[in-house]
């Protein structure tokens, strides 16, 4: 991963799209668009988003500030979620976690795997995800 310093590097020289490309154990591929900010390193590379485009619910908060951290999960969910990413709830998605294979399906280990929540909807537990920026002008690329 390109890291966090990197990026914003990249992001503060432009307006960029965030889609995030995720596909599930049975084969299907959806992805998910967002305008986005990223904050340096004084704010912790705090993430602001809010959704244009995409095929799969919305899992991540819009419009709040989420700061990036990699500590163990938050001590106030009852299980921490490993790896780093911007984490606001207890459990509504975590594209850095362990990978869990189908045959986990414990609850915990589902928890602590790839996955993607929204609030009112399915738990997709995920085999690969994709994480990638572009310009919103695309003719400027």
């Amino acid at each position: 991963w390109l890291g966090l310093k990197k990026i914003y590097s990249i992001t503060k020289q432009d307006n960029y799209l965030l889609r995030i490309e995720l596909q599930d154990w049975r084969g299907s591929r959806r992805h998910i668009e967002y305008s986005f900010s990223l904050g340096g390193p004084s704010s912790n590379f705090t993430l602001q988003l809010a959704r244009m485009a995409g095929s799969i619910p919305n899992a991540l908060p819009e419009h709040a500030e989420l700061r990036f951290s990699t500590r163990p999960g938050d001590p106030s969910c009852p299980q921490g979620q490993p790896g780093g990413w911007w984490h606001s709830e207890c459990e509504e998605t975590n594209l850095n976690g362990k990978y869990v294979t189908p045959r986990s399906r414990a609850r915990l280990d589902r928890g602590k795997g790839l996955y993607w929540k929204p609030k009112k909807g399915r738990y997709y537990l995920l085999k690969s995800t994709k994480i990638m920026i572009h310009p919103t002008d695309l003719k400027s690329f």
